[in-house]
């Protein structure tokens, strides 16, 4: 069934403020037969690249995804995953922690297992070694959206580049470098790998957002709605202005009960309140990433005072404005 596109203007302004930053990149080697299981306890979102190889990737919802060489997928949500050799992927699982690692540089290490454990009871080193070992790419991703924060709980669990191909043949040669570099290890390769994984993540992320969403609704609702399109549109542009349901009434054309109605008929929250959880996301992204003093984040979103910016940011955040840098380190660590 084909959905009524997004507002352009308003992809444009969302995908503006997006950051999709790697903060723990690993190259991965793995003799078959192997099951190796990811991110318990660990909400981040997950980027994997098979440089070389076939895998079973087992996604959070329990779905089992197919990936061959030069195949790319981003788990906005993370959570518990698992991959698995394609041969043998019933075989004993194992968590990734429980590897040795060796740094290749700065926020990048390495994992070869083609070991015996590895390989599984019935095969010995040599003969991991001989086999076809699978490369991998994988990396922690913290996202930065700011106010496309409303996506990630919208996104499907697995999002796969393949899907992304035909519409975006740009990428194509970002995972034919990719491949490159994280099979042949020449001079530099895990810098620049990060750094292909990071732009790979983001368009996966755009590529959706452009795409209409798939089949997500609730606010992606409101950005097909041209109406209410132009109202998103203001905020997002101006969220310190001092708006009015009757000045949001008119940037759609309808009266300030309609508009009131419809706004949280569609997205579930009052103008007010989207606009307040607007504001209090930015702020967090400025005060955590961007080292912003509290006052400066506040008098920037039309608060007049501390006090009120931050109960205002307590309340939708959970925690004081203070605590925005404190609790971004830790996610980094």
């Amino acid at each position: 069934m084909n959905q009524t596109p997004i507002h352009t203007d308003l992809v444009s302004e969302l995908l503006s403020g997006m950051r999709l930053v790697g903060i723990d990149y690993r190259r991965i080697e793995l003799a078959p037969p192997f099951s190796v299981s990811f991110g318990e306890n660990d909400a981040r979102g997950k980027f994997l690249f098979v440089a070389g190889g076939s895998i079973s990737l087992t996604s959070p919802d329990g779905a089992t995804h197919a990936m061959h060489t030069g195949d790319a997928a981003l788990l906005p949500r993370g959570g518990l995953h698992r991959i698995a050799s394609s041969d043998e992927p019933g075989c004993a699982c194992r968590d990734l922690s429980t590897f040795k690692t060796a740094p290749l540089c700065p926020m990048v290490s390495e994992i070869r297992v083609p070991d015996a454990a590895a390989a599984g009871p019935d095969r010995t080193a040599d003969d991991a070694a001989a086999g076809d070992r699978v490369v991998l790419f994988s990396a922690c991703m913290d996202f930065e959206l700011g106010s496309m924060h409303p996506l990630i709980g919208l996104m499907p669990a697995v999002m796969r580049v393949g899907t992304l191909i035909d519409r975006y043949p740009e990428i194509l040669p970002m995972l034919e470098a990719m491949e490159r570099e994280a099979r042949h290890a020449r001079a530099g390769y895990a810098g620049i790998l990060s750094r292909l994984a990071d732009v790979v993540a983001a368009s996966i992320v755009r590529g959706w957002v452009e795409c209409g969403c798939g089949d997500a609704t609730g606010w992606i609702a409101a950005l097909r709605d041209p109406r209410l399109g132009r109202v998103l549109l203001a905020l997002h542009r101006d969220p310190g202005r001092a708006w009015t349901v009757a000045e949001l009434a008119s940037q759609m054309g309808a009266s300030r009960s309609v508009f009131a109605e419809r706004f949280l008929e569609v997205t579930g929250v009052t103008p007010v309140r989207y606009l307040t959880e607007l504001r209090m996301r930015l702020a967090s992204d400025w005060i955590a990433r961007d080292r912003m003093p509290i006052d400066t984040a506040a008098q920037k979103l039309g608060y007049a005072s501390h006090a009120a910016f931050s109960r205002a940011f307590k309340r939708i955040m959970g925690h004081p404005p203070g605590r925005a840098a404190v609790l971004q380190a830790s996610r980094v660590a």
